[in-house]
């Protein structure tokens, strides 16, 4: 990869690849002799990018709403809904009601969506249960399945995304289930890194404050939904915790992106919620630009606000919807979401990365944010097997 064209081009390009890794990427002028004897598979002039990633999803859950997809068509708002026992509860009791096993069978259509689109690596939440043993289950369902797909997944426990219906003081849930599941998660390693739903129909920062302390104590990254809805300083929150990332930020302040840049949190843009809830406070792309806060894309995948299970939607939805550019989708769902991550090994074609490859029939990287509809994957390569 270059930074000397756009989006990194090389033309006549040659990546060499030993084992999961790649061993040399450059010009075919330039290859190494030592690398002339290895077996050379001809791509035909196709683009070849990083294996993309979503950074954002909530695969795993019982259920589905449909019905309220029905409602806000007839002019329900999402706090409406949630506020009426739908939205987050209503996925919680269909949660709660499924085995593992189940979990794993409903999850698995949605992962072949996107690796149907050549993505490696994904990472899925836990927060439909809200309680011990349904966060645990979720999150056990979420590790099985990189055992039955070729897929790198990557937990985030989310306790702290609803108050179920079964308490009524945000505190006191904190306190009694969403801390003690924390723990429970960690102590058999599920966990990779803890979120939470920053919102007025959700929680205050104070209580996502008391998460993070025990998340800090743990020694476990951090992340946030925040400023979907309204301002609560959610993103400057997990800023002063030195977040991985601030997700949906359409309603982020100048404030926040400057907390953000000085942290190194990255922007997570989640335009699948925005075009499904029928939003209108788009995400500030240009004051994220202006202070070089790096703007991840993920689906944020769910039965509720998102139901999108299409990395190359979401690129294109990025760009009509909010403006960004196909080379900054591109890197959305490339190098920025492996950063939201903290994955140092993929998301761009570099020597000693990851062999996570996606092989395209386009004639130019625009294209992927370009079509609808349309997925010109031509091969997938998973640690250099495809």
């Amino acid at each position: 990869m270059t930074r000397d064209q756009p989006y990194g081009l090389v033309s006549h390009a040659v990546i060499v690849c030993e084992g999961e890794k790649i061993a040399w990427v450059g010009s075919e002028n330039d290859m190494p002799a030592v690398f002339s004897d290895h077996d050379a598979t001809d791509l035909d002039g196709r683009l070849v990018t990083p294996a993309l990633i979503d950074c954002h999803t909530h695969l795993v859950s019982g259920g589905n709403r449909a019905r309220e997809f029905e409602m806000r068509l007839q002019g329900a708002s999402y706090e409406e809904i949630s506020r009426a026992g739908g939205g987050i509860v209503s996925t919680v009791k269909a949660t709660r009601a499924a085995s593992e096993d189940e979990l794993v069978a409903n999850a698995l259509p949605r992962v072949d969506a996107l690796i149907s689109e050549g993505a490696t690596t994904v990472e899925i939440k836990s927060g439909y249960g809200l309680d011990v043993e349904t966060e645990l289950r979720m999150l056990r369902a979420a590790r099985r399945i990189a055992r039955e797909r070729p897929l790198r997944v990557l937990t985030t426990f989310l306790g702290a995304h609803a108050l179920p219906p079964d308490y009524r003081d945000h505190d006191t849930y904190i306190d009694e289930v969403c801390i003690a599941a924390l723990h429970a998660a960690h102590a058999e390693g599920l966990v990779d890194a803890v979120d939470g739903f920053c919102e007025g129909i959700a929680f205050q920062p104070s209580h996502i404050a008391k998460v993070f302390d025990v998340a800090k104590d743990l020694g476990l990254p951090v992340k946030l939904h925040a400023e979907q809805l309204s301002d609560l300083g959610g993103a400057k929150l997990a800023a002063s915790y030195g977040a991985m990332s601030a997700d949906h930020i359409e309603y982020l302040g100048e404030d926040g992106v400057e907390a953000m840049a000085q942290a190194g949190t990255v922007a997570v843009i989640l335009p699948g919620a925005f075009y499904t809830l029928r939003e209108t406070q788009v995400p500030p792309i240009d004051a994220l630009r202006e202070h070089n806060v790096p703007m991840a894309l993920a689906t944020d995948a769910n039965p509720g606000s998102s139901p999108l299970t299409s990395l190359l939607l979401t690129m294109n939805m990025a760009c009509t919807l909010f403006r960004m550019t196909p080379e900054e989708a591109l890197a959305g769902v490339t190098k920025h979401a492996a950063r939201a991550l903290r994955i140092a090994d993929c998301g761009t074609i570099q020597a000693g990365k990851r062999a996570d490859l996606a092989v395209w029939n386009v004639d130019h990287p625009a294209e992927l944010a370009y079509r609808i509809g349309f997925n010109p994957l031509e091969q997938r390569i998973f640690g250099g097997h495809s």
